[in-house]
């Protein structure tokens, strides 16, 4: 009656481990550079087309960083973080 139960504080576990963070973070940065990438090629007077955006850092380099940063993100949350 007088013993009482010692409670054992769980441990804390993340659910990735530092290498899988490292990735996510590489493919964030990769994602964020598309983005950054993308921006720009507008014009401040709506009577004038500006060609600018149309080229090929915009229409192909920037949206590829995009996807490729994603399938980096896809490819952080499946590794295995024991190895």
């Amino acid at each position: 009656m007088g013993k009482q139960k010692k409670t054992k504080k769980p441990d804390i576990q993340f659910l990735f481990g530092k290498r899988n963070y490292i990735i996510m973070l590489i493919g964030l940065v990769v994602i964020a550079l598309g983005f950054i990438l993308m921006a720009g090629g507008g014009t401040d007077d709506p009577n004038v087309f500006n060609e600018e955006i149309y080229n090929f850092r915009r229409i192909r380099l920037a949206p590829t960083l995009v996807l490729i940063g994603l399938a980096i993100e896809i490819y952080a949350i499946l590794a295995n973080p024991k190895k």
